[in-house]
């Protein structure tokens, strides 16, 4: 059986499922199906995480000869224990991480918390001003499935994260792509990558938008589908309760342009984050001040 030999850690809302579907394709390369797997990082709770080996290993059955074998699962990169356990399984991993300006991750990161009801909050300044209490656990919703990503501004401190991959695995076998980046030049973004990858870096490929920015129907839907002791889901055999649940979750979906950040809102994260983001430049020797000059 073949275990993966590299990792796209994060970071969430950055592009990670677009550069994991993209990498799908590539004949060099094996991901399963299923992302956000989870199983590295010990300090991550989250009842939709994979944490029995076996299970985690399942997803890797299908891949045959791929030189590159992959998972992509964002939380990852905040977690403060998956890069050492990464490193006890597979000192010679490859880490790709992927980043974007702060504000504008926590922001999307609301919005997609709200559709799979991890949050209940629907203003977006309420959510951030509930955060202190939220880290006491008070206010957490009863649907949520990842009470820590609650505290989006933690979330979004990507310069201690990503200084653990380096010091982690070091500057060679840790690939960092900056969200910008990968919208503004796709193609050339992901050349670079399969290069990093060490595969075949003339594949081309048509690069389709993935993951717009989603809505519920109904949240009682949505709160039906993910749990399992709902009266009558039992009834039905398990292939056709995960079929018929996909197709209602497909009908109950609505995609929509996600509306603009309050700007008031928007000048107090960036003056916030401001410091975070020097720290980062010089991290990864980017200028990145753009995000919060802009």
């Amino acid at each position: 059986m073949r275990k993966p030999n590299f990792f796209i850690v994060g970071a969430p809302k950055c592009g990670t499922t677009a550069m994991c579907e993209y990498l799908k394709v590539h004949p060099e390369i094996y991901m399963p199906k299923k992302k956000e797997l989870h199983f590295w990082g010990s300090d991550l709770n989250s009842k939709w995480f994979i944490k029995d080996v076996n299970k985690y290993f399942e997803n890797f059955l299908d891949a045959s000869n791929e030189k590159m074998v992959g998972e992509a699962s964002v939380w990852y990169l905040y977690s403060k224990k998956a890069a050492n356990e990464i490193k006890e399984y597979d000192p010679n991993s490859k880490i790709i991480i992927m980043l974007r300006n702060p504000v504008d991750m926590i922001y999307s990161q609301h919005s997609q918390f709200l559709y799979n009801g991890n949050e209940n909050i629907t203003d977006f300044g309420e959510a951030l001003n509930a955060e202190n209490l939220r880290k006491e656990w008070i206010g957490i919703p009863k649907t949520a499935h990842f009470a820590e990503g609650l505290c989006y501004r933690e979330t979004a401190k990507f310069t201690e994260q990503v200084q653990r991959y380096l010091n982690t695995f070091g500057r060679d076998n840790v690939h960092i792509i900056v969200f910008d980046d990968f919208k503004k030049n796709t193609a050339e973004v992901y050349k670079k990558t399969l290069k990093f990858l060490e595969v075949n870096n003339d594949f081309i490929i048509d690069f389709k938008v993935i993951n717009p920015n989603k809505k519920v129907r109904s949240s009682k839907i949505r709160y039906i589908l993910q749990n399992p002791t709902f009266p009558g889901k039992n009834i039905l055999p398990n292939v056709v309760r995960k079929s018929l649940g996909k197709l209602i979750e497909k009908v109950n979906t609505k995609y929509v342009p996600r509306p603009e950040m309050d700007i008031k809102i928007r000048k107090i994260l960036q003056a916030e984050f401001a410091p975070e983001i020097d720290k980062l430049s010089d991290l990864i020797k980017r200028d990145l001040r753009y995000w919060y000059l802009a």
